[in-house]
């Protein structure tokens, strides 16, 4: 297993590092990002992250949690949490300061509020790096 890099404070830098998953690691978490990505409903803007809404469909609280178990290989420094309520389920990334930036970079920037359509319109679907919200 490889080493996580690490900051001055040892704390996971703030870094993707997408070598950290093998061949096989890679190609299932892009089949995770576009089957989250036709779920995607909302995004909301969270003083240290974003919150994703999806659906409570079929297999929707399995594909995140294992996008997550996969994310957290290359992005150690972020922190999940999945929230599940009515007919909802919330994917919350968050981190210390800089991880906020990772995500709105890799959403294309502004996210506030956007709708899954505001934000599909903003992204290039299929592509291997993160282009929409998980």
């Amino acid at each position: 297993m490889k080493a996580e890099a690490r900051d001055r404070k040892g704390e996971p830098a703030i870094a993707c590092d997408f070598t950290a998953m093998d061949d096989g690691q890679r190609e299932r978490y892009r089949a995770l990002r576009r089957r989250l990505g036709e779920d995607y409903h909302e995004a909301r803007e969270l003083e240290d992250g974003y919150a994703f809404r999806h659906s409570s469909g079929e297999g929707v609280l399995v594909a995140l949690a294992e996008y997550v178990s996969l994310e957290r290989l290359c992005c150690p420094f972020f922190d999940f949490a999945i929230e599940v309520g009515r007919g909802e389920v919330w994917l919350r990334m968050t981190g210390p300061e800089g991880a906020k930036g990772i995500l709105e970079a890799a959403m294309g920037g502004e996210t506030r509020g956007a709708t899954a359509g505001e934000l599909t319109r903003r992204h290039r679907p299929g592509t291997d790096g993160p282009t929409s919200p998980p």
